[in-house]
């Protein structure tokens, strides 16, 4: 059950678990300009977060999309997030775009706080929209913000999952902790929300998250492995609280923009199911493939 190597074991391992490929439900993939200027945000990392953040899979487009195809990864939700006012259409456009492209790339979509959200988003739930993403933290809002609202509302009677990126890390922000996103799941408990990173660093948190709410995912990204170990290590005993939510876990990278390689990820998932015998291959192939292919609809 140890995870592969290296990128070149992954496809091989995958099919060991009796999968067809993986599913990834967070990736990313933006326009040429914004990406850019992500990586060199990364590029800035020791000023910002303390740390060096080496982006693994600095290539271009098309040798990103076959890398992902060459780890076995069959569909994917390449996430994009606005930081301000006036993005959040145009960015959920290009997404849709992506889509019809490149057809193992799932219809996503995004938002942000503006009078004209809910009418784009509707827009894009008819669209096909399978998979939202919010990022509380770079789009430094607040997500109760009433003209959400109409949003939220509209995403759970869709039952189409948002991943929100709502925890403290790797930078706390104004509106970020899940006390915060609480308040959302208190107005709109039948939302099915993702929980970017796990809610890193509240872990515990997301955990009781899910207990409470049956639509509550957690997702895999960036989560135990050792780059992230050293920032915000997780509970000793994290295998074995997995097991109530075992069913709740999603493949998540974050690639391409991680400072490791994709293996890493697999890993410390398959370090999770070895470590606990209520987890083991089953979970793995829920975690890998059902849960998010389930959640996407693919």
């Amino acid at each position: 059950m140890t995870g592969p190597g290296s990128d070149e074991e992954i496809a091989a391992w995958v099919r060991g678990l009796g999968l067809d490929g993986l599913v990834d439900l967070h990736v990313h993939f933006l326009p040429e300009r914004m990406l850019r200027k992500v990586w060199a945000y990364f590029d800035e990392a020791s000023e910002h977060y303390g740390v060096d953040w080496p982006v693994h899979y600095r290539v271009p487009e098309r040798d990103r999309l076959a890398a992902l195809r060459s780890f076995g990864v069959r569909r994917f939700a390449p996430l994009v997030y606005p930081h301000k006012p006036g993005m959040g259409q145009w960015l959920t456009e290009w997404a849709l775009e992506f889509a019809r492209r490149e057809p193992d790339a799932v219809p996503t979509a995004t938002f942000y706080p503006e009078p004209s959200a809910p009418a784009y988003v509707d827009a894009a739930l008819r669209a096909g929209a399978r998979c939202f993403k919010a990022h509380v933290q770079v789009g430094a809002y607040d997500p109760r913000d009433g003209l959400l609202d109409g949003v939220w509302g509209a995403l759970a009677d869709a039952g189409v999952p948002v991943v929100i990126h709502c925890g403290h890390g790797p930078l706390r922000g104004e509106y970020t902790g899940l006390d915060v996103f609480a308040e959302v799941l208190a107005r709109h408990p039948r939302l099915v929300a993702v929980l970017a990173h796990a809610a890193m660093p509240e872990y515990e948190g997301a955990l009781e998250l899910a207990a409470a709410y049956p639509r509550v995912y957690l997702d895999t990204t960036m989560v135990g492995v050792p780059f992230t170990q050293q920032l915000t290590p997780l509970p000793a005993d994290w295998p074995r609280r997995l097991v109530d939510v075992a069913d709740r876990v999603v493949l998540g990278t974050d690639f391409p923009n991680i400072p490791y390689s994709y293996a890493t990820q697999l890993r410390a998932i398959a370090d999770w199911a070895e470590a606990d015998d209520r987890l083991g291959e089953p979970f793995l192939r829920s975690v890998l493939h059902d849960t998010p292919a389930k959640l996407l609809g693919c």
